[in-house]
């Protein structure tokens, strides 16, 4: 995720410390030095309140930027550092740890859409596992992410249906299966295809990769047992009920009992909740999990007056 406007505040905040700038009212150590209880106001329009040490920002306090941003938290050594929490211009809000002046560890990201990820952050990135819930359809993706980007194990929960696989750059990809309320799971597996998409505005196409998931059999809801051994047999069928049908049936069952108007074989998107994993409603709403829902961040603080 990026945090260009973050660092931009940083440089501001930074001036501070070093240069000893600003209007201050507050307690002083021998050398002169602010140390103790403290209050500026920076040249620019920025105010802090808080706690000094040697001259720098050091413990609790809050600076408040000229054009509406706010930091309340721990500072070390005129850093963000501990538990603290950002709101930026546009409303987006930030609660959670932070290390060096960066989101590092666990913390939750408000966003202007009222999504929400809460889970761990590295280097001001979504990284490890964490969970990103979209406001407007509640569906959520819980799972791993590298970078800033859905990817590893993870599971797609919708309202009345869920998918549990591996994800690749924010596409599912390889073996997976979709598990359904009315009791049943289809397994299959997700291959990358090459889309060709004609631009209106431009000559030229563009080749987008898209995710499309290929059925292979329907089977009755698979309880998870951890104690199961190796050696325990195989539960027994009930009289009259055949095997999990294979590739072969597993069209024909999914008429049985998916719901109407569900598909075995589909490109992926399965109607108006799938919009994040498969890439498909999160584009037409525009809030795609990486070049929506936090681009606005990037670049409503680009547009901020943030720096002198």
């Amino acid at each position: 995720m990026s945090d260009l406007g973050s660092e931009e505040f940083e440089e501001e905040e930074e001036e501070e410390g070093e240069n000893d700038l600003g209007e201050y009212e507050g307690e002083r150590n021998e050398a002169g030095q602010r140390h103790g209880y403290g209050k500026t106001r920076l040249p620019n329009g920025d105010m802090y309140e808080g706690s000094y040490e040697f001259g720098k920002r050091h413990g609790q306090g809050t600076y408040k930027f000229k054009n509406g941003a706010q930091y309340t938290g721990n500072y070390f050594k005129n850093k963000k550092h501990g538990q603290g929490t950002f709101i930026y211009p546009d409303g987006s809000k930030y609660k959670g740890e932070w290390a060096d002046d960066q989101r590092h560890g666990q913390g939750t990201f408000y966003y202007v859409n009222n999504d929400t990820y809460t889970g761990e952050w590295f280097s001001n990135q979504r990284h490890g596992q964490g969970t990103y819930v979209y406001a407007d359809t509640g569906s959520k993706y819980v799972g791993s992410w590298v970078n800033g980007q859905q990817e590893g194990a993870a599971e797609l929960i919708h309202l009345n249906h869920r998918y549990q696989g591996k994800f690749l750059n924010k596409n599912p990809i390889g073996p997976g299966k979709y598990i359904f309320d009315i009791g049943c799971e289809q397994h299959g597996e997700y291959h990358l295809i090459d889309v060709e998409k004609e631009e209106e505005e431009e000559e030229e196409s563009l080749i987008t990769v898209v995710p499309k998931w290929k059925a292979i059999k329907i089977t009755e809801l698979a309880l998870w047992t951890p104690s199961l051994s190796e050696e325990q047999p195989p539960a027994e069928q009930p009289p009259g009920q055949e095997e999990a049908p294979g590739a072969e049936g597993a069209d024909e069952l999914s008429e049985e009992l998916l719901p109407e108007g569900y598909e075995g074989e589909m490109e992926a998107g399965l109607g108006d909740e799938d919009m994040d994993a498969f890439g498909q409603e999160s584009r037409e709403d525009g809030y795609d999990v990486d070049q929506g829902n936090e681009n606005f961040e990037e670049d409503d603080i680009r547009q901020s007056d943030l720096q002198e």
